[in-house]
């Protein structure tokens, strides 16, 4: 079984529902998840946050905290994660933020990428240093979000 399959399955298997919150994947990640069968009974939806200041009037970012540190910060993907879980009324809410490439990105090389977690009442951030080109660090990024996010669903 494939992990996007294995996350929906055990997304199934709790009773649990997700929302996406995507920056640098752009929408890949929430496709990834709706393309197996039975998605539509876990899956709440998905919000492109690609520019800076939809994450704040969207999702409810810090504006301050975007304003001093940018879109590429672990504090960013985790207050991603929470609106995202919070505005689409979803159990989990997981967000991608970072820079795809192929250029830097105030200060941040390409394959800086953060992962934010919103589950329950832990929200918690990873950060990955990726490598590749542009499509390859998105996929990356996918693969990455789709697999820490199976380690951490509750039992």
């Amino acid at each position: 079984m494939s992990v996007v399959a294995d996350v929906i399955s055990a997304l199934l298997a709790r009773g649990l529902t997700i929302a996406v919150a995507e920056s640098l994947t752009g929408g890949l990640l929430v496709a990834d998840l709706i393309s197996v069968p039975g998605a539509s009974a876990v899956v709440r939806g998905g919000v492109v946050a690609y520019a800076t200041d939809l994450k704040a009037s969207l999702l409810g970012v810090d504006a301050a905290l975007l304003a001093a540190s940018g879109p590429i910060h672990p504090d960013v993907a985790r207050q991603l994660a929470d609106g995202v879980r919070t505005r689409l009324a979803a159990d989990i809410g997981i967000s991608t933020t970072g820079v795809a490439g192929p250029d830097p990105q105030d200060g941040h090389a390409p394959g800086e990428v953060w992962l934010g977690f919103a589950i329950g009442g832990d929200v918690s951030a990873v950060g990955l240093s990726l490598g590749g080109d542009r499509d390859a660090i998105r996929r990356e990024t996918v693969s990455e979000s789709l697999s820490r996010l199976r380690l951490l669903l509750p039992e």
